[in-house]
């Protein structure tokens, strides 16, 4: 049940969110083999906008740079999906974590707690994250269908909550 505050805030906050999602993977090419990619896309835009998405390979210098456009073209959600493993090429979570002036440590938490339900212990090999960087929320997912489902059914119903507390 929500509490009366998070209720007024959310009827309080605009529907219109824009949102953007960059896929991190050396193997996925093209939006037709991103699974995950796809499943995000199709969930958005159900309820918001979608204003890009982009599949990049796991590079730091990438991410920061796709991350500087997608703000500056007014975005207010960006959702990562991929990177965020234990590989030497994964490097999502020490990228935007350097980012974020703000962490939302509830996430990751609340994502690893819902994956113990779904797959066990394998739960523990999650570093998803989420912070917020000049106004805008990230949240970064892993790259499995199954982990972008989970993660999204934590946050798509508050985003507008969410950019509310962030646009103040």
């Amino acid at each position: 049940m929500k509490s009366e505050t998070a209720k007024e805030h959310y009827d309080n906050s605009s529907k219109d969110i824009k949102c953007a999602i960059i896929t991190l993977s050396d193997s996925r090419k093209s939006k037709k083999a991103d699974l995950s990619g796809q499943y995000i896309e199709k969930e958005i835009e159900t309820k918001y906008s979608l204003n890009s998405r982009i599949i990049i390979p796991d590079e730091k210098e990438d991410l920061l740079s796709s991350i500087e456009k997608l703000i500056e073209d007014n975005v207010d959600v960006i959702i990562t999906t991929g990177g965020t493993g234990l590989d030497a090429r994964d490097i999502t979570v020490e990228t935007v974590e350097e980012l974020f002036e703000k962490r939302l440590d509830g996430f990751g938490e609340l994502f690893r707690a819902k994956s113990y339900e779904e797959i066990g212990a394998a739960a523990l090999l999650s570093r998803a994250t989420a912070g917020i960087y000049r106004k805008t929320v990230i949240f970064s997912m892993p790259g499995s269908p199954n982990a972008v489902k989970t993660g999204l059914s934590l946050i798509i119903n508050e985003l507008p909550h969410f950019v509310h507390h962030v646009k103040k």
